[in-house]
């Protein structure tokens, strides 16, 4: 029953909702701590290994805060690319890493209070390539007349009438 009335409640009042979440740039004051952080997505970045940041400020080097998704939770969440320019709640345990204060997404129920459900991955995504794609094997074209047509074998016209039919 108590979910219900914070999702309802979430629903009819968005502003109440964020005012229990502190803003991204207050984060580094509650470390070791699970909070909910909000504030607004200005890109979504990849890193090694299939590692994707939100980053909360136009320049991640000088940004207090940082949420880290790992390439093997990307499929519990979904689509992240989509947070792009969007305002999020995220909650989980404030970690200092890198002299930064850290929320490591690792499913989607930590993603404005379990609300908010990104489409899936496309079926062709695969967060280790980085953009590099096989061009796959090449090969000589056939010449026409090497090719052999193909189709239903014929029988001759003229059967011997002692042959047996099945």
């Amino acid at each position: 029953m108590k979910q219900v009335s914070r999702i309802l409640i979430a629903l009819l009042f968005p502003s109440l909702s964020l005012a229990s979440c502190i803003p991204f740039d207050q984060a580094r004051n509650h470390l070791d701590e699970t909070q909910c952080v909000t504030g607004k997505v200005i890109r979504v970045q990849e890193g090694d290994q299939g590692v994707r940041y939100l980053d909360f400020c136009e320049d991640y080097r000088l940004c207090p805060f940082t949420v880290v998704i790992f390439q093997h939770d990307l499929a519990k969440i979904g689509d992240v690319r989509q947070l792009a320019g969007k305002v999020v709640e995220i909650r989980g345990e404030i970690k200092d890493y890198d002299d930064r204060a850290e929320i490591v997404l690792e499913n989607s129920n930590q993603l404005n209070r379990g609300l908010l459900r990104l489409s899936p991955l496309p079926k062709s995504f695969d967060a280790e390539q980085r953009g590099h794609f096989s061009p796959g094997t090449s090969r000589r074209p056939r010449s026409s007349r090497a090719r052999k047509k193909k189709g239903i074998p014929t029988l001759p016209a003229n059967l011997p009438e002692d042959a047996e039919s099945d």
